[in-house]
């Protein structure tokens, strides 16, 4: 084998790149092949190439790195960086419980499932204690097709006759709920499914407009006894939005209410919603507009001035709610980002739009 085709393990290697090729190369991830020279004597010169499909930096340029005269190739090293630069955000967070609502594309997309299970995961693994509430909509719609049953909606809410919402509670408590407590187990985290039912966890009462919408429920009370020692003790609670009035009627819930009612009775530190927007935009046409921080009085300004409008106002009301009762934060991020749920948490500058109380 002549010297250019030997390979070489390059994270075991001792060799070392000048500081000014390698800062270059951050620049530059673009895939590319690199060709260095090595010395092994003065009449020898070792070839070595390598092929660089991906290597991500560390989130911010480290003075260091200039001072140095030589910097080492090791994704190892990419990886220490990355992790003691989030310890800020991890003391931040430790120890805090997020409610995170689930539900739009990132339940639909494999990959965006996969992804918000190992943000949990690793969140748990931390020291956060998350909780995690989701809706079904789209294998509820697929199960009731196969029933020959047309999907109805309302106003964004589900019509639920008393035949839909056996489906709901079979699909959303048996099959969507067990399969996210699943998912999260194999990861190597311990979750836990509970439906409104549970412990009576959620006690629910008919919509206003029951008439139209049927077996639509509102939260009436919240008793977080059961969820208490979950968290305290590390495991994920998993939440499906299905609860019973005092007389045993089973509600379907709006996930967005669930959470934000749930965070509240649970001092959350923060309320987050996975939605399939970037967040709340200034100009709804423009997606480049995107609000990255407000507070109360700013987001009713703009429901006011109807630059928030259509199905982003109850998500936004569900957040002023949960702020109004002790959450510290609330934000709307975009769930069809991979990984988002970590990008908001263990960033200065996060994915989305926070709220403010």
């Amino acid at each position: 084998m002549s010297a250019a085709s030997r390979p070489l393990n390059v994270s075991s290697s001792s060799f070392h790149l000048s500081s000014s090729v390698f800062s270059s190369y951050l620049r530059n991830p673009k895939p590319s092949n690199l060709t260095f020279f090595l010395p092994r004597s003065a009449s020898s010169t070792i070839y070595l190439s390598i092929r660089a499909t991906s290597l991500s930096p560390p989130a911010t340029q480290r003075t260091a790195a200039s001072t140095s005269t030589s910097q080492s190739v090791s994704p190892d090293r990419f990886r220490v960086d990355i992790l003691t630069e989030s310890l800020p955000y991890i003391q931040k967070f430790r120890g805090k419980t997020i409610v995170v609502k689930y539900g739009g594309a990132a339940m639909k997309v494999p990959e965006l499932k996969a992804s918000v299970v190992s943000d949990l995961v690793l969140l748990s693994c931390v020291g956060l204690r998350p909780v995690l509430v989701h809706g079904g909509g789209p294998m509820i719609n697929h199960w009731l097709q196969l029933l020959n049953i047309q999907p109805l909606f309302h106003e964004g809410l589900r019509v639920t006759d008393a035949k839909t919402m056996e489906i709901v509670s079979m699909v959303g408590v048996g099959k969507v709920n067990k399969d996210f407590v699943s998912l999260i187990n194999k990861a190597g985290a311990t979750a836990v499914g509970l439906s409104g039912m549970d412990g009576r966890l959620l006690t629910a009462r008919p919509t206003p407009n029951s008439a139209q919408l049927g077996f639509v429920g509102e939260v009436a009370r919240v008793d977080s006894t059961i969820l208490q020692p979950l968290v305290h003790n590390g495991h994920i609670p998993v939440i499906a939005c299905v609860a019973a009035d005092e007389s045993g009627q089973s509600y379907n819930i709006n996930a967005d209410t669930v959470a934000g009612e749930l965070a509240a009775a649970l001092g959350a530190e923060k309320l987050i919603l996975l939605t399939d927007v970037a967040g709340i935009l200034e100009n709804r046409d423009d997606p480049k507009s995107l609000v990255k921080e407000t507070d109360i009085k700013g987001v009713k300004k703009m429901i006011a001035e109807k630059k928030v409008a259509g199905g982003m106002i109850p998500k936004v009301n569900c957040c002023v709610r949960s702020l109004a009762q002790g959450v510290r934060t609330a934000s709307i991020i975009d769930g069809r980002v991979q990984h988002s749920l970590l990008h908001e948490i263990m960033s200065e500058e996060g994915i989305g739009t926070m709220i403010t109380g």
